[in-house]
């Protein structure tokens, strides 16, 4: 597991450059916000979480199970769902916006993303 990386995957920065394409500038990985989100945009007050479907329990169809050592993964996976989900409460109890790229439906996702942050973009120029 030591050649897992936490950082810098594939996945995050693919994110990375769809909203930095998009003309989004954003902070990474900030130790001083719960839950070290992958990508924070702090104009926005949003946090994103870049999601592998295996290490984060998401079930889809790319979601696969070990055959090996079943009752270690298991545990570690609903360690992770736990630990996520109280990461989001904190970060929306602070006053954060979350969202969550899965990595099976990137493309989509990320997508979704821009248009919702340049609708908050949108609203915030009308407001000024």
């Amino acid at each position: 597991m030591a050649a897992i990386r936490s950082i810098n995957t594939k996945p995050e920065i693919y994110v990375r450059k769809a909203l930095h394409a998009a003309g989004f500038r954003f902070r990474l990985h900030r130790a001083n916000i719960p839950g070290k989100p992958d990508i924070i945009l702090p104009r926005y007050k949003a946090a994103v979480f870049v999601h592998g479907c295996f290490w984060h329990g998401h079930g889809c169809k790319s979601d696969h199970q070990p055959h090996t050592n079943k009752p270690y993964w298991t545990a570690k996976i609903q360690r992770n769902i736990e630990r996520d989900a109280r990461n989001l409460n904190a970060l929306e109890d602070a006053g954060w916006r979350t969202a969550i790229v899965w990595e099976c439906s990137i493309e989509t996702m990320t997508n979704q993303l821009i248009v919702e942050l340049r609708l908050i973009r949108d609203s915030k120029a009308h407001d000024a």
